[in-house]
């Protein structure tokens, strides 16, 4: 059974692999803090029952996180094969941007994915902390893509800046014009949200003829039904991105 795990800046996904099929996924918080005791204490308690792990693929954009995960995999599975994805990792990916060093770890594992289920020309957007959009050629490369701040991010930010804002439920309101606050400001980060992801994507077409325009991440159901340019839905898209990557370093 292989274990995946993606560490992002708020949750941090687990996915069990039996094979080619994902057996079953947990989310769980992100806690920098957190120490490789800690986590490993966690890890067991969320795999109790579960078939005995003979790899673990891991990504990680929390630099914290990874230096005591990586310490808990030396610690506590030793005789378990780990692959980590960082630069010098084979991921069959080539990285086309000016410094490929700084380009997250998750970012690549989602091209390797989106490329392998979808083919190219593509485009993954990620609904998490950050709304990334993702451009994925033909062959596969990495391309570059957009960065913005995340539904969550921006909503925080709005209800402490704004003495009379608060943070309100993601979900549709009534009508798109708000009769009332909490409804004006779901209606600003919901259709707000699904109008920069196309426009974004109707811009990115303009340089690359797009075939597909995947969402993933936490938050891209709520988008989801908004979006007039996103074509598929793959919320496991980083945790079959890193079981290809382990299979790669097989």
């Amino acid at each position: 059974m292989l274990l995946t795990i993606d560490v992002g800046n708020t949750n941090t996904v687990l996915g069990m692999f039996d094979g080619e099929n994902l057996h079953r996924s947990f989310r769980v918080k992100t806690d920098p803090r957190a120490t490789a005791d800690e986590m490993y204490i966690m890890f067991r308690a969320l795999l109790r029952g579960e078939p005995d792990i003979d790899g673990i693929a891991l990504c990680s954009t929390v630099p914290a996180v990874l230096r005591e995960i990586r310490w808990m995999i030396t610690e506590y599975y030793p005789d378990v094969r780990a692959v980590i994805v960082e630069p010098g990792t084979r991921t069959g990916v080539p990285i086309l941007t000016d410094n490929p060093k700084e380009v997250g770890a998750d970012r690549i594992v989602n091209t390797l994915a989106a490329h392998t289920l979808y083919g190219g020309p593509c485009v993954v957007v990620d609904f998490g902390t950050s709304t990334n959009l993702d451009v994925v050629s033909a062959k596969g490369e990495f391309l570059g893509g957009a960065l913005a701040p995340g539904i969550e991010i921006s909503l925080d930010a709005l209800a402490s800046r704004a003495a009379a804002l608060r943070k309100v439920e993601l979900v549709a309101p009534r009508t798109v014009i708000g009769k009332n606050t909490v409804e004006a400001l779901q209606s600003g980060a919901l259709y707000g949200f699904a109008g920069q992801v196309d426009g974004l994507v109707d811009r990115i077409r303009q340089e690359v003829p797009l075939e597909a325009v995947i969402a993933t991440g936490g938050l891209a159901p709520i988008v989801l039904p908004e979006s007039r340019t996103i074509t598929a839905h793959e919320p496991d898209l980083t945790l079959i991105g890193l079981r290809l990557v382990f299979q790669k370093n097989r």
